[in-house]
């Protein structure tokens, strides 16, 4: 069955910062009241694509504010974070919400931040592993010992343990399908974006490594893509509320490459306007009809059994947003429901 989540980069939207987050918070409540699965939320420094630097603290208002949504950061950037914290921390809001907390991990991808940041991009891969490493052995241990290059602890007595046993569900971007080695046998799932090929090889490789592990098909974890969705009651509504809110958002992802002198690696998934993004199959903005072929095309040709949309980008009007998200909750998801009871 295809089930649907909302991603998030909380970038600015041009409003002072209190009243996007206010903002924000009411779409989840939509999202919650609406059905959604999830909401996945960036993590992102000394940028306006990234207006929500600390994603524990959100998190924390997020999940006051619902009583469903599963929520979590997709990802915490690892290599920025004293480990032992990131675990305090995730033992918190998993038991604060009930055990809807999503535990998304990675080094980060934009790796100018981590230098504006003092961290050497070198370092950040083994610093993430590492830290992973650390919190891992935390949710299983009520003593922890470790020693590593960057972290290095003794006698730490593990206090708490998350709601979810032994860990929240941890979610992972995974760039290509060589990822699946290690997320298949740690039933970690896995989120792409960028080309439906990409993503089909890499649903078919977990599909076949979950079968040669020997687990059940029906326990297979989430295969996620995310691709920029905005539903209007018309095709030309939707498409001129989509152009210059992503006109906005574009810039605000390549800014500090610019700034850096470093050529942006994402022009390829990430075009500078909305109508060449819709062209590669990235992106859609209709009418709920058109928005039901998309998705039913996108996972034909992905495999996926997630999908993320990004509902709120750039400049785009709150209303405009809650509009977009309750038409796709209620004209787009039930089909697929629908279809999958069938």
């Amino acid at each position: 069955m295809l089930k649907f989540g909302i991603f998030d980069h909380l970038d600015s939207d041009g409003t002072p910062l209190g009243e996007m987050l206010e903002n924000r918070l009411k779409l989840l409540e939509i999202m919650d009241r609406d059905g959604f699965y999830g909401f996945h939320m960036a993590e992102h420094h000394s940028t306006p694509l990234g207006w929500v630097p600390s994603p524990s603290v959100f998190v924390s208002a997020a999940i006051q504010r619902t009583k469903r949504l599963r929520i979590g950061p997709l990802v915490y950037v690892l290599p920025m974070y004293h480990p032992l914290r990131v675990y305090e921390e995730v033992c918190m809001l998993d038991h604060m919400s009930g055990g809807r907390l999503m535990f998304g991990v990675g080094r980060g991808a934009a790796l100018v931040e981590h230098q504006r940041y003092g961290i050497d991009p070198a370092h950040a891969p083994a610093m993430y592993h590492e830290a992973f490493a650390v919190i891992m052995k935390a949710c299983e241990s009520d003593v922890l010992n470790f020693e590593g290059k960057y972290y290095n602890f003794k006698d730490y007595l593990v206090q708490n343990k998350p709601v979810q046993r032994p860990h929240p569900p941890v979610w992972y971007g995974a760039p290509n399908p060589d990822a699946v080695g290690w997320a298949a046998p740690n039933a970690v799932n896995v989120v792409s974006l960028g080309p439906a090929a990409r993503a089909r090889a890499i649903t078919d490789r977990y599909r076949k490594e979950w079968a040669a592990l020997g687990r059940n098909p029906a326990d297979m974890p989430m295969m996620g893509i995310t691709r920029h969705i905005l539903v209007a009651p018309t095709d030309r509504e939707a498409k001129d509320l989509a152009r210059p809110a992503y006109a906005v958002w574009r810039e605000a992802i390549e800014m500090l490459w610019q700034r850096s002198g470093v050529p942006f690696p994402l022009v390829p998934v990430y075009p500078r306007t909305f109508d060449e993004l819709e062209a590669m199959g990235h992106g859609v903005a209709g009418s709920p009809a058109t928005v039901r072929d998309y998705v039913s095309r996108l996972q034909e040709e992905s495999g996926v059994n997630y999908v993320l949309g990004q509902m709120m980008f750039g400049t785009l009007a709150h209303d405009a947003a809650a509009q977009s998200i309750t038409l796709f909750a209620r004209e787009v998801m039930p089909a697929f429901a629908a279809r999958a009871a069938a």
